[in-house]
């Protein structure tokens, strides 16, 4: 579930001036305390309301297909609390793949044909998640492939081919630089029909496929909401202190 807007109420705080007697001209004048706002009980007061929402029907514990996807030991998932990216890894062969996806590049499907329904059907939201996906060997390089999971689909953008392996993989400003000067590889959709189809089927061999793309867009959402939680948590106890 995506963030909502928080409204803030808002306030002026009315200058007082208390005149003292003619005789002793004398002022007094008591600070405020840092976070002693006046809307700061209205806020708290709305992120509390807001997090008692989330987490009322939200289990404490990890989902059954979580586990389910753990258990059959395929992928090791890295989640790191507070990053909004997510790292699926595995072997296969001499291969390493990963597949690397962030709740920030998740979309929720319009899943409209153009008509109009009779009755409105409560359905689950389906969303569509980018992923960069990178398959290396040792001394021979690395592959990238840029997809979408969309509709239990991977759809797939372009394919790269690196000679550096650490090239295709860092995720800092020199490699991104880098990358910018080199040729990347056509539009996948301009190959050929068998060229494509035996891609998608070299990408399925190595777990690529459709039960990855139904868990990769769940699993962002799943993401998603812990994340924001533990955002509305952290800027509750930041207003409160």
């Amino acid at each position: 579930m995506f963030a909502r807007q928080i409204v803030r109420a808002a306030a002026r705080n009315a200058r007082i001036v208390t005149r003292a007697p003619v005789a002793a001209r004398s002022f007094s004048f008591t600070p405020l305390r840092f976070g002693a706002g006046s809307t700061d009980s209205t806020l708290t007061a709305q992120l509390a309301n807001e997090i008692s929402f989330e987490t009322e029907n939200a289990s404490p514990e990890e989902p059954e297909w979580v586990r389910v996807f753990r258990d059959e030991k395929v992928w090791s998932i890295e989640d790191k609390s507070g990053s909004d990216e997510i790292v699926l890894s595995r072997q296969f062969g001499n291969e390493h793949v990963r597949v690397l996806f962030s709740i920030s590049d998740l979309e929720q499907d319009d899943g409209g044909s153009g008509e109009v329904q009779a009755e409105p059907v409560d359905e689950v939201p389906a969303y569509s998640v980018r992923m960069s996906v990178s398959i290396t060997k040792p001394n021979s390089g690395a592959l990238t492939i840029d997809c979408v999971s969309q509709n239990e689909s991977i759809l797939i953008d372009n394919i790269s081919y690196y000679q550096d392996a650490k090239l295709a993989t860092q995720l800092t400003a020199d490699a991104d630089f880098e990358r910018r000067g080199l040729y990347i590889g056509p539009v996948f959709d301009h190959l050929d029909l068998d060229v494509q189809s035996e891609f998608q089927q070299f990408l399925v061999e190595r777990g690529i496929d459709e039960r990855l793309a139904t868990f990769v867009p769940e699993y962002a959402v799943y993401k998603e909401q812990k994340e924001y939680v533990k955002w509305l948590s952290n800027v509750k106890s930041f207003i409160e202190a």
